[in-house]
């Protein structure tokens, strides 16, 4: 993954992170995330954060999960850093998220400002500010996507995507594909780039024998 500048270091993540629970979105280190946001208590966490570290952690509710008491989302979820915002005169934020590194949920904190806080775990994922990709079979995973792509009707930019840096394609189609909200989970939660492809490979693969070409939606 491409450092910025302006992205902290492993030592200066901080100990508190405002949580975005949105279903089906989902942010990898590396990808962009474009987000409208105009509910007030959201309003006010864009602010605030826009007076700190600029840090959002972006997470799925999941109304599955019954061990984890009131919160009611997954245990893991991506943190982003504002790289871009602008105000409309109707009071909305349109903000750009850059994913910066993944984390477990330690625990849930008191609200502030209508916002979710969590204490974020970030040591599982540590190697999301290395530059270390591993061994992948770009040419197996092509394959697979362009099936896929053929099963289910979506329009590719197939020179784009061969253009494509493997890193950067893999996440942009774990982010952009009509994939439910577990399949977006465990792509979430595949720790290497390897496992990842893996992991897209299978959900695409599951697509493609699925009737009229499902695409897993949930």
């Amino acid at each position: 993954m491409t450092r910025s500048a302006f992205d902290p270091d492993f030592a200066t993540l901080p100990p508190v992170l405002p949580i975005f629970p949105l279903p089906g979105a989902l942010l990898l280190p590396g990808g962009q995330l474009p987000l409208n946001i105009f509910e007030p208590r959201y309003v006010a966490m864009v602010r605030d954060a826009l007076a700190g570290e600029r840090l959002i952690g972006m997470i799925q509710p999941n109304e599955e999960a019954r061990d984890i008491g009131a919160a009611k989302v997954y245990g893991t979820g991506c943190a982003g850093r504002i790289t871009a915002f602008s105000e409309t005169e109707d009071g909305r934020y349109l903000i750009t998220l850059t994913g910066l590194i993944r984390f477990d949920v330690g625990r849930e904190l008191p609200p502030l400002n209508g916002y979710r806080r969590v204490v974020p775990d970030f040591a599982r994922f540590r190697r999301d500010l290395e530059d270390d990709t591993g061994e992948v079979d770009r040419q197996g995973f092509l394959a697979v996507l362009n099936g896929y792509l053929e099963a289910t009707g979506i329009q590719g930019n197939w020179e784009a995507i061969e253009d494509a840096e493997t890193e950067s394609l893999v996440t942009s189609l774990a982010m952009m594909c009509p994939f439910g909200p577990p399949e977006k989970q465990a792509l979430l939660e595949a720790l290497t780039l390897p496992e990842r492809i893996e992991t897209m490979s299978a959900i695409m693969e599951m697509a493609m024998h699925a009737p009229d070409g499902d695409t897993l939606r949930h």
